[in-house]
């Protein structure tokens, strides 16, 4: 009978995914601005954003990323909390096994 080896590894791996997006602006200084300006502004479409990292948490509410995690999971990158009714699309990223 084979012995079984031991994962090294004793976390699951984290999912890696691209997260498309759309974020939320703002214009202006503090104080009055130019009104006219600010009409101009306001008709521009918000920003598409893609985000790609490891999914350290998700619910019904937001997903969270960081892009860098250490082996023993005791140090990471700084997380990215996105909003899911801002989400457009989650995209699993999986290594090409060819």
């Amino acid at each position: 009978m084979k012995k079984k080896k031991k994962n090294k590894n004793k976390y699951e791996p984290l999912d890696l995914v691209r997260v498309i997006w759309i974020d939320a602006e703002e214009e202006g200084e503090t104080g009055w601005n130019d009104f006219k300006t600010i009409q101009r502004y306001s008709k521009k479409p918000c920003p598409e954003i893609h985000s790609v990292g490891y999914v350290v948490y998700r619910t019904d509410t937001h997903i969270a990323l960081v892009s860098s995690i250490s082996k023993d999971r005791k140090n990471s990158s700084s997380c990215e909390k996105i909003p899911t009714t801002f989400i457009q699309e989650i995209i699993p990223l999986v290594p090409d096994k060819g």
